[in-house]
């Protein structure tokens, strides 16, 4: 799948989680052990609910971050303007249709137009779209345009390979399935040939 439709602003993060919300998970955890019929009271669940909270907590973390500070001035200026690819990116998020965990590889590439990004920045962008619920389709897709809007490169493209345990462990119950999801912007669409070096270049082992 290609995408390059202009999807909203995703530069503003959300204002400042409460540290009263973790006390609201942990009691709809008690709450949720009880509907399913469990004992939160029983030894192995007494501290189940704090630890889901703090569990959850750590999960959604990127409802708190903002690109600015996720790439904190790691922009700078360069003169080149070859491809540059960031591949294996490993990611972990929780499907927004079960809340169940998908997780895999994210591989991306953009061409310089005057501005580079500190590589490691790009992990750090990953996980800040990733640690939310998602899908993966949007994940891809605001992956690539935080690229687009952070360096106004010439092209951008991101590539998704996801492994979604709702399809594994529930449903149709296809252990050794995989969803990839690809979003591209500028010469990554409009030239045939920068996307054919990308693809190549990503699956060389």
């Amino acid at each position: 799948m290609l995408t390059s439709e202009r999807q909203p602003s995703i530069l503003p993060g959300n204002p400042p989680r409460q540290h009263q919300h973790l006390g609201g998970l942990s009691e709809l955890t008690q709450s949720w052990l009880e509907a399913i019929g469990e004992d939160p009271e029983r030894e192995g669940l007494r501290k189940t609910p704090q630890r889901v909270a703090k569990a959850w907590d750590f999960i959604t973390r990127g409802y708190q971050q903002e690109l600015a500070t996720v790439a904190n001035g790691a922009v700078f200026q360069v003169e080149g303007s070859e491809m540059v690819i960031v591949k294996d990116i490993e990611f972990y998020s929780m499907c927004e249709h079960h809340m169940l965990p998908f997780f895999g590889r994210a591989h991306i590439g953009y061409l310089p137009n005057a501005k580079i990004l500190g590589l490691s920045k790009f992990a750090r962008i990953t996980d800040m779209f990733a640690r939310r619920l998602q899908v993966q389709e949007r994940l891809t897709a605001q992956i690539a345009q935080a690229v687009q809007e952070l360096l106004e490169p010439s092209g951008v493209g991101v590539v998704l390979e996801g492994i979604h345990l709702c399809m594994a462990m529930r449903g149709v119950e296809k252990q050794h399935s995989a969803t990839v999801t690809t979003s591209v912007f500028g010469l990554f669409r409009e030239d045939s040939n920068t996307r054919k070096e990308f693809m190549q270049a990503i699956h060389q082992r």
